[in-house]
């Protein structure tokens, strides 16, 4: 193998020899032979094939030395993309916090004879949100057995016992939970709405006791009556998703979606009746 680098170095060597004596030759003629063209285009033939093998080596050396310059604008490129998508999380999870807190703000411009005292999700009290749930604010608080419990899209339930700093509160859907209601298309008054659950396990509601000849229908929206004094009159329910005739008991009945989803409460509101000095009319 030696052997034969060297002799190709040797032959390389005589052609390039040869070829700078046939300029040097060809420049007092001004044309060159055929021989000598042959030599010449053979010579830059071979000095093609090596410049552009040192060429290739070159670039492979420039891309190797600039790996590490590529690397680190890609570790630069993912942690930009990376704080990009926190800061689209952060802006979207204020959104609709904001979006939240707009809703009760509203409600308690309707209300504004109760104080509303925002608490956050301990735990469970059960396996599920129908068992009721924990918060974290309790008797120091003001709050106390009975008081309704709100978000901004409508009524959660009904705060069920009370320690110190913490409460246990019964969603709407819960069966030990019963709302006096009404119609607000029709006015219907009568109603009471109770916790439902539906044979895939859905969390609702059931309105009971209106008349046969109520007109409630399909998407009509339930609100509280006041009736019974626990709970505030019109604050949103939920929406009639279908209509029962039970002649039988000489009623009508209603299958309700809350708008509230008890399954993505984030937050609550406890209304704490104002001392009525403090209620503006």
């Amino acid at each position: 193998m030696g052997f034969l680098k060297n002799k190709l170095a040797v032959v390389i060597i005589i052609l390039s020899v040869t070829f700078l004596s046939l300029i040097g030759y060809s420049a007092n003629r001004g044309k060159m032979s055929f021989v000598e063209n042959g030599v010449g285009a053979t010579i830059n033939s071979v000095q093609g094939i090596f410049y552009k093998g040192f060429t290739r080596i070159g670039n492979s050396f420039q891309f190797i030395t600039n790996i590490s310059d590529v690397k680190a604008e890609n570790e630069q490129l993912k942690k930009i993309n990376s704080e990009f998508k926190s800061k689209e999380l952060e802006y979207d999870t204020s959104i609709k916090e904001n979006e939240r807190f707009r809703k009760v703000f509203d409600l308690s411009k309707q209300k504004d004879e109760y104080n509303y005292v925002g608490a956050n999700i301990k735990g469970l009290t059960g396996s599920s949100f129908m068992d009721g749930f924990i918060i974290n604010k309790g008797e120091n608080k003001g709050i106390k057995k009975g008081m309704v419990v709100v978000t901004g899209d409508g009524i959660v339930g009904q705060v069920s016992s009370v320690g110190d700093n913490w409460a246990n509160v019964y969603c709407l859907s819960n069966e030990n939970i019963a709302v006096a209601a009404l119609v607000k298309s029709t006015r219907d008054n009568n109603g009471i709405v109770k916790g439902y659950k539906d044979e895939n396990n859905k969390l609702l509601a059931q309105i009971e006791r209106l008349s046969l000849d109520s007109k409630i229908k399909k998407g009509d929206v339930i609100l509280t009556s006041g009736l019974g004094g626990i709970y505030p009159s019109d604050i949103k329910i939920g929406k009639v998703l279908s209509v029962h005739e039970d002649k039988g008991e000489v009623m009508k009945t209603a299958i309700i979606e809350p708008y509230v989803d008890f399954s993505k409460i984030e937050e609550v509101f406890i209304l704490v009746q104002k001392d009525p000095s403090q209620i503006k009319y």
